[in-house]
């Protein structure tokens, strides 16, 4: 298993030995301008042959077991189990019990999260950005889970100082919870949100307490994330999970 390399983020959680994740970084690859250079999405106009030359090294330099199972992700709740017999389905997030199965989801400011059994038996991965978490993607994970002996890392998202967002998704939370408000930060034209903090007011509802990672902050770290606010045309970086 890869454990040290400069264009990939390596989660520190407790997670058992059996269990794998990374984060890319934009570093590494071959596309090029403002895809530069680690993209590893399909729908973004890069150049298809720059983004599966990329996937091919994702595949090469992390010795994945098998392809990824990639997402077509479009800010829902929708969890589905990780089967070769799929291809490219609709859904937010995509869960395990199996061996050598990757899961994985894509960002670029939006928060990916990962999630594994106490036990190593079982795995997920989570794109949840504002709308994702507002509909309940991370609740919805962990039903499909059927545990909550569940430890998670927070990879990399656009940072509590950098996330600007309206009365409308403001309400939109309160109306789940008054525990919210603590995630919103006023500002002259709305809120600074900490996508971060929902994340962990949503875990902590559900009983789940080892949570790591939410150090980062993809809209100012321009060196190794790409951010979809900063840019607008822009890569994507990966997140995946998987176990042996």
């Amino acid at each position: 298993m890869l454990k040290k390399h400069d264009n990939f983020i390596i989660p520190n959680w407790n997670a058992p030995a059996n269990v794998h994740a990374v984060m890319t970084t934009r570093n590494g690859g071959v596309s090029k301008l403002s895809y530069d250079s680690f993209n590893l999405a399909t729908h973004v106009d890069d150049d298809l042959e720059n983004v599966l030359d990329n996937r091919r090294l994702l595949k090469t330099k992390l010795a994945l077991p098998t392809e990824p199972f990639w997402l077509e992700q479009i800010h829902s709740n929708t969890v589905i189990e990780a089967s070769k017999d799929l291809i490219l389905p609709k859904a937010d997030a995509s869960f395990s019990n199996n061996k050598d199965v990757v899961c994985v989801v894509m960002t670029a400011d939006c928060l990916p999260v990962l999630m594994c059994s106490k036990d190593g038996t079982k795995i997920a991965a989570i794109h949840a950005g504002w709308r994702g978490l507002e509909s309940g993607i991370i609740s919805n994970t962990v039903i499909a889970l059927k545990t909550k002996e569940l430890i998670v890392w927070l990879g990399a998202a656009i940072g509590a100082e950098c996330f600007e967002v309206g009365d409308d998704v403001r309400e939109a939370f309160l109306k789940k919870s008054a525990d919210y408000s603590t995630a919103f930060k006023a500002r002259k034209n709305g809120w600074l949100a900490d996508i971060y903090q929902l994340a962990r007011i949503e875990l902590a509802h559900l009983g789940i307490t080892e949570i790591y990672g939410g150090e980062f902050c993809t809209m100012t770290d321009t060196e190794r994330f790409y951010s979809y606010r900063r840019e607008k045309q822009t890569g994507r970086m990966a997140t995946l999970i998987w176990r042996t």
